[in-house]
């Protein structure tokens, strides 16, 4: 399936970013972005697919899922993943696809995650429109990034580090995943802020009956 635009420029960031990644994020993770991967996969059941599994931070996490699904638009990014989980033992399929065209069937999975992934893809709006495609009805999505702070000194600073993160590396920081979630007719089970309200984790459902939202 071809790739978007947006996701071709992607794909070109994070194949260049992925030898250091781990090592980056790394720092982040531990005073950050503590929690948000325990957090998900503490709710996540039956078939998983990771959207932006990158280089597979979350498959540590999703031991109750048998198998693991998970996309990203870099290969470089896939390839760690694809060893991480040969390390960890785990079975999982692994594809390089863009968010908002994916290679999957409606309805093929119990719990949809994705980490710190929806502020960097191009069209966040139609990457949850396919989450909630390839959700059987009752799954689960499952949500955690960082999103514009609910402190306004914060957020200023959010807005200018924005004029060199999107253009560079189409890196969002006051976007907010939560209104698209609802919109797209999720029923929101949780959510949670974190860090001055820079962390939302959200946990929704596809409803049993229902079309999409507008």
């Amino acid at each position: 399936m071809e790739a978007s635009e947006g996701a071709m420029k992607a794909r070109q960031v994070w194949d260049r970013a992925a030898p250091d990644y781990d090592r980056q994020i790394a720092f982040l993770e531990r005073f950050w972005f503590s929690g948000g991967r325990e957090w998900l996969g503490t709710r996540a059941e039956g078939r998983v697919l990771d959207v932006g599994v990158g280089t597979g931070r979350n498959l540590p996490y999703l031991a109750a899922a048998p198998v693991v699904s998970g996309v990203d638009v870099s290969p470089a990014m896939l390839a760690i993943a694809r060893q991480r989980a040969a390390d960890l033992g785990r079975p999982a399929d692994l594809r390089e696809a863009d968010a908002a065209r994916l290679p999957f069937a409606d309805g093929s999975f119990d719990t949809v995650v994705s980490a710190l992934s929806l502020c960097a893809i191009a069209d966040p709006r139609a990457a949850i429109a396919e989450m909630w495609r390839v959700l059987a009805p009752g799954g689960r999505l499952l949500l955690f990034d960082h999103v514009a702070s609910t402190w306004p000194p914060v957020y200023a600073v959010q807005w200018l580090i924005e004029r060199f993160s999107i253009p560079g590396a189409g890196e969002h920081f006051t976007r907010r995943q939560l209104p698209l979630v609802r919109a797209a007719g999720f029923e929101v089970v949780t959510t949670v802020r974190r860090k001055a309200g820079t962390i939302e984790l959200v946990h929704a459902i596809r409803p049993p009956q229902g079309m999409l939202g507008a």
